[in-house]
């Protein structure tokens, strides 16, 4: 009987490991292969409520720097080290337009931060006021937002707006052990719409998927796993599950007895 009831714990505590492992695994029986790189991130466009960095240099130093001159507007974003950075730029206004300085308003909605670039080049060069500008235009807003079990959830700013999935967890510190990995929900919004969809980290689809790469303003919740949840639980929880248990193993005993 001795005998029984240690080989039925050890079981138990085995069959517990390995299911435990299975479930922290990143996409479980992939080897080793090749994936044709046929997903790229899409090329954001301007949209009302940006706040946009926009930087003119030429060989005449003193006169580009009338160009440099922003409005006030600020971005406070969290960094990896708990810190605030805050950047100052322009703010795209509800009308789509962009305030910029002697030039004026430029319609800045719809487009992407090479065309605006192009168009105030343009600008400078149609009215005399530069000689070869270079202009350089970047989005200051672009972030994704990361939530649940992960080291470090905050809201994470992109500075070369472009990311993955698999890079925004590791710019949160990985999934921890209790983590979901085949249920992170992600939360986008496109037209007006909320769009949720569940992304199984365990399979190898998500290579293929057009949610691989992350866009503006996109929210990663990882949920937790069961077993997270319980240990969060009153103590008269535990003591439950440890008299049921008691009494299996009893029933157990007394069955092979």
């Amino acid at each position: 009987m001795y005998r029984l009831s240690v080989f039925v714990l050890f079981l138990a505590v085995i069959t517990s490991s390995c299911n435990s492992t299975k479930h922290s695994i990143y996409f479980r029986k992939l080897g080793d292969v090749s994936y044709a790189s046929n997903i790229q991130p899409e090329t954001p466009v301007i949209k009302k409520n940006d706040l946009m960095s926009v930087n003119v240099s030429s060989l005449n130093a003193a006169a580009s720097e009338l160009f440099n001159n922003s409005i006030g507007k600020t971005s406070n974003t969290a960094t990896v080290s708990g810190t605030i950075n805050q950047s100052f730029g322009y703010l795209i206004d509800v009308d789509g337009n962009l305030q910029f300085p002697i030039l004026g308003m430029i319609k800045a909605e719809g487009l992407t931060t090479k065309q605006l670039e192009d168009t105030i080049k343009t600008q400078l060069l149609n009215r005399k006021l530069l000689v070869d500008p270079i202009v350089n235009v970047r989005f200051l807003n672009f972030k994704v937002s990361i939530m649940g079990e992960v080291e470090r959830p905050s809201v994470y700013n992109i500075p070369n707006e472009k990311i993955t999935l698999l890079e925004a967890l590791a710019l949160a510190g990985d999934m921890t052990i209790y983590a979901k990995r085949n249920n992170v929900l992600l939360i986008r919004e496109e037209g007006g719409e909320k769009k949720l969809v569940r992304l199984d980290l365990s399979s190898s689809d998500l290579f293929y998927s057009e949610y691989y790469y992350l866009k503006s303003n996109d929210i990663i919740y990882v949920e937790p796993r069961r077993s997270k949840v319980a240990t969060t639980r009153p103590l008269g929880t535990y003591l439950s599950a440890v008299f049921s248990g008691t009494s299996l193993l009893i029933s157990l005993i007394v069955i092979f007895k």
